[in-house]
């Protein structure tokens, strides 16, 4: 359940988003997995019609909500939305690109999913790592690679999945998604707990790959094994964003 003294989320941002911009359809983004040893990076999206949207008080932060909560919600949620999508990069992808690189192919991969293509973004976090990089050479010569990045106006606001309603509406659906996927990974992979921890550095996750060595769905690149008053899977090394 909720937090009962968490404030309300509301459609203020998303509102004013679309008023700064002159837009209808405004997406919401939020992300899960970032800091997780194991398993991909997930992005979720809402679209919402701001002329047609409801108010939906009932959505949080997903990370204070149970699991029956969050599980209960995601039809409402995607029924209140006019477009939405779960976007994912592996373990493979996080490795090769770097966190800021697979974090925008997941969003990519999330907006592509949307019945209704967004006009501008509501983004959670400080940091844009949504908008597409300018394009060099090789991306113009590269027609056939999946395009990755958003094209239009992307708003960063801090703490939006504990204030904004459709940013809240797109963290339930990444964080039910990628549980699932993890619980799944889990009966592959019994040895690492991820059915409980979900890729995150838990000290007994860190014992249970010193034991057993990583597998494919570890973050290979990332300090795996030591370093847990760290942040939770922070990065050994640093990749170009």
């Amino acid at each position: 359940m909720a937090d009962s003294k968490s404030k309300a989320t509301t459609l203020e941002h998303e509102r004013a988003l679309a008023a700064k911009h002159g837009v209808r359809y405004i997406a919401a983004v939020d992300e899960v997995g970032r800091g997780a040893l194991a398993g991909p990076i997930t992005v979720g999206m809402t679209v919402i019609d701001i002329q047609q949207v409801t108010e939906f008080p009932a959505l949080r932060d997903s990370k204070l909500l149970s699991p029956d909560t969050r599980m209960a919600l995601v039809d409402p949620v995607r029924q209140w939305a006019v477009g939405y999508g779960v976007g994912h990069a592996s373990a493979t992808e996080i490795d090769e690109l770097g966190v800021t690189g697979a974090l925008r192919l997941a969003g990519s991969r999330a907006m592509v999913q949307c019945a209704i293509q967004p006009e501008a973004a509501l983004l959670d976090g400080s940091y844009d790592w949504l908008t597409a990089p300018e394009p060099d050479l090789f991306d113009i010569l590269a027609d056939d690679r999946e395009p990755v990045g958003l094209r239009i106006p992307v708003a960063t606001i801090v703490k939006g999945d504990m204030t904004c309603q459709a940013i809240a509406g797109a963290s339930i659906l990444a964080k039910v998604e990628r549980d699932v996927i993890m619980v799944g990974l889990a009966t592959e992979h019994p040895d690492f707990g991820w059915e409980i921890n979900k890729g995150y550095a838990t000290a007994a996750h860190r014992a249970a790959i010193v034991a057993q060595g990583p597998c494919d769905y570890h973050r290979k690149s990332w300090n795996l094994t030591s370093g847990a008053d760290q942040a939770q899977g922070e990065a050994t090394t640093k990749k170009a964003k």
